[in-house]
């Protein structure tokens, strides 16, 4: 086969080339089909183009040496984006000290917020990526996980290592923040 029929492959054919087959040379066309994709995830937190860009080849360098544990519970890329958010939390956890507890406690919301006065989908993109950069950086993901990259909530409770239980109520106050941030700001 040559390169072109191996860019066709899906990512489940060419994980088992990779890991099976030891085909280990097709870890490019994996590593092709999502560097910028992992670029643009890195870059949506870290707003640095050329530490974005190195985060990813980190990345994807990690999601290598972790292949063979990579056990299809999930989508390849589900677990690759999961992946991708621990990294970044982990980075910015220890850059800013940001401890998600301690952060979500001084930085409290009003105990009532009508949920259904704004639906996520109906904001404004860019007004939505404004009032992303000013909740911590653990619901961003959690809400990137679940809207964006469709995770499940099981996948996203194993990615950051917490219960379904925590993901839905972490996804449920951070759903609450950005609404509340969003009329705070665009009302």
């Amino acid at each position: 086969m040559n390169k072109l029929i191996y860019n066709k492959l899906s990512d489940d054919e060419l994980l088992h080339k990779i890991v099976y087959e030891e085909k280990l040379e097709l870890y490019e066309v994996i590593y092709n089909r999502y560097i910028q994709k992992i670029t643009d995830k890195s870059y949506s937190f870290l707003k640095n183009k050329s530490l974005a860009k190195e985060f990813a080849n980190d990345i994807l360098i990690k999601v290598y040496e972790k292949l063979p544990k990579f056990k299809g519970n999930s989508s390849f890329s589900s677990w690759l984006y999961s992946i991708t958010y621990n990294y970044l939390i982990d980075y910015l956890r220890k850059q800013k000290h940001l401890h998600y507890p301690s952060w979500n406690t001084a930085n409290d919301l009003p105990e009532i917020i009508d949920e259904s006065t704004l639906e996520l989908a109906e904001i404004d993109y860019d007004n939505l990526m404004l009032v992303f950069e000013k909740i911590h950086p653990e619901e961003k993901a959690l809400l990137l996980m679940k809207y964006q990259d469709s995770l499940s909530l099981k996948d996203i409770a194993s990615s950051l290592v917490i219960s379904e239980d925590a993901v839905k109520m972490r996804l449920k106050r951070a759903r609450a923040r950005v609404i509340y941030l969003y009329h705070k700001e665009f009302d």
